[in-house]
């Protein structure tokens, strides 16, 4: 079932995600750098480790998911959930999960040769110096964009797809079809929620930034400070991928199991 939300859900989801993280802070940012940490182990093989990386994402994001739902049910939060998803039976659909997400970036990536000749794909996949001039002299701006564009009808169709696959034991193409139709449905609560997360997670950092820089002048202070932060937030938005779930689909049922062994 899923349930018709106002547009202002968009807005809770971002205020329940830090509300979890405020919870366990300690775990949730233990969680988060052994997440680095196997990124950054992955990272030093050549090509399959970028590969691997988009390939685990939906196990890792379920993982913080399943925390939040841990929180709920009373549970304390250990570090080893974050292995969560390779330990469900659905381990296999959500890698495969995975490599549409590869699949689908990289379609992204590539539509950007219409805008700009391949500079934007060039300078994601190292081929060339990214610099003032490139940007300048080039359309790279306009290519980020429409790849974005691009990529939209694949984000909102993985939205929900990882969660519907290990909780409710859904076929991969069944779980991304409602996934799709379950976030046009709730399109006005997205565009909030993105609305919302431009501010908090662009132009908050940036007045901060400006903040420190004014007040001290010294670029690594500023780095210094603005890296812990930056950290948090992006757990406090893996956090918020729970209620928004929640709020479309539901509580998880009992017969999805909350702790592996």
């Amino acid at each position: 079932m899923m349930n018709q939300l106002p547009a202002n859900t968009g807005w809770l989801w971002v205020k329940q995600g830090f509300g979890y993280f405020r919870r366990r802070p300690m775990e949730f940012s233990s969680m988060f750098l052994g997440y680095l940490f196997l990124m950054l182990i992955v990272g030093f093989v050549p090509i399959l480790g970028q590969i691997l990386a988009f390939v685990f994402l939906p196990l890792f994001t379920l993982a913080f998911m399943q925390a939040c739902r841990e929180i709920d049910q009373g549970k304390p939060v250990h570090p080893r959930l974050l292995l969560y998803g390779f330990r469900s039976p659905q381990a296999a659909k959500l890698m495969q999960l995975g490599v549409l997400y590869l699949v689908a970036a990289m379609v992204a990536l590539g539509s950007s040769f219409l805008i700009d000749d391949g500079v934007f794909w060039q300078a994601i996949t190292g081929q060339i110096q990214l610099n003032a001039k490139t940007v300048e002299d080039t359309n790279m701006i306009g290519a980020m964009f429409f790849s974005f564009l691009v990529y939209i009808p694949a984000l909102i169709a993985f939205w929900f797809a990882g969660p519907l696959i290990a909780w409710q034991e859904m076929p991969l193409l069944k779980a991304i079809f409602y996934s799709f139709f379950a976030s046009v449905r709730s399109w006005r609560v997205f565009v909030v929620y993105g609305l919302s997360w431009f501010v908090v997670g662009g132009l908050l950092p940036m007045f901060f930034s400006a903040l420190i820089a004014a007040i001290t002048g010294n670029p690594n202070f500023i780095i210094l400070i603005m890296m812990p932060f930056s950290m948090v937030l992006n757990i406090i938005l893996y956090c918020s991928f729970y209620p928004s779930y929640v709020s479309v689909f539901g509580q998880p049922a009992d017969n999805a199991e909350s702790t592996m062994s």
